[in-house]
């Protein structure tokens, strides 16, 4: 069996979305691999400008725009994995990847061309910070809550407005989105009853049916892309499904706008199907914390850098069985 071929069937890689992003990510990626730098030239050519220059130096408030932030962070991804791929490291099993991230899972496993998916996540972005204006959606972290308490009150909080569960990201963890008011009032009610609520720095209120719009802008971009065979079982997240079908994953990604990320419920779905390593493949480690949040089996490993992924591949050749 050739390095290309060896696969690690209990292995998962995941894939970050947006909140990941920070100046100078990737930087020592495209410096140390030329692989990684293929990539960064390969977006930056799709894009019409430097998404390396923005990824690599910033500055902060031009990077935590939507529509920068989403291919700036799908191609730091992208070049981590092939980084992996050129250090000789096994294909997983699984990929996955949290909202955004599953473009970038998607890429890696062959489904999608970078450039086709660095265009479509910057229109992504644009059409979701276009969906609603400024200030009048807002996001809050709910901290030791029961579900169906979250749920209770998103109804009692709406009203007329919008008000729902965005993210479901461990069993401890949830996300609200909607309504500027609404989700304030949501907040108030849930001080009672969670451990902590935070209101969120975000520019737009993702995952519920204020970013309509934006689902309905896209499809027809989804529609123009062509969809391959994944080398590699794909959990979509607004399913917690596992697929390989090309019209599944297009399909996914449109729900997944307006609909809940279903984190948790995929995790768990890798653990039932025998993985028992995670490796987060690009900037920061969130998924990683999240992870351990929902089972402290996993091994969690990460590769971000080149230290990161001198590290997980030499924890991965101490501990693997390759088949």
């Amino acid at each position: 069996m050739t390095q290309n071929n060896l696969r690690n069937l209990r292995m998962a890689f995941v894939f970050p979305g947006q909140g990941s992003q920070a100046p100078g990510m990737g930087k020592d990626l495209a410096e140390k691999f030329a692989v990684a730098r293929q990539v960064f030239e390969e977006a930056d050519d799709a894009l019409g400008f430097a998404i390396s220059r923005l990824c690599f130096d910033g500055p902060a408030e031009d990077l935590q725009l939507t529509e920068n932030t989403q291919p700036a962070i799908l191609t730091v991804s992208v070049a981590a994995f092939r980084a992996m791929q050129d250090a000789g490291i096994a294909a997983p099993a699984f990929v996955a990847g949290h909202s955004l991230g599953e473009y970038s899972a998607l890429v890696a496993a062959g489904a999608l061309s970078l450039s086709d998916a660095v265009r479509t996540v910057r229109a992504r972005g644009r059409y979701m910070q276009e969906a609603v204006p400024v200030g009048t959606g807002a996001m809050a972290a709910v901290l030791g809550a029961e579900l169906s308490e979250i749920e209770r009150v998103c109804v009692e909080a709406r009203g007329d407005q919008v008000c729902s569960i965005a993210n479901l990201n461990s069993p401890n963890q949830a996300v609200i989105a909607g309504d500027t008011e609404a989700v304030d009032r949501a907040v108030e009610l849930l001080s009672g009853v969670a451990k902590r609520v935070i209101k969120l720095k975000v520019s737009a209120p993702f995952h519920c049916a204020l970013m309509k719009p934006a689902q309905d802008r896209l499809a027809s971009d989804l529609e123009r892309l062509t969809f391959a065979d994944p080398k590699f079982q794909v959990v979509t997240n607004v399913d917690a499904r596992i697929t390989t079908a090309p019209a599944e994953l297009r399909d996914a990604l449109f729900r997944q706008v307006s609909a809940p990320v279903r984190w948790v419920e995929s995790m768990q779905l890798l653990i039932e199907n025998g993985v028992d390593k995670v490796v987060e493949v690009g900037p920061g480690k969130v998924l990683s914390g999240l992870m351990r949040q929902t089972s402290r089996d996993i091994k969690c490993l990460n590769v971000e850098d080149a230290a990161s992924l001198e590290a997980t591949s030499a924890a991965l050749a101490a501990r693997d069985v390759l088949v």
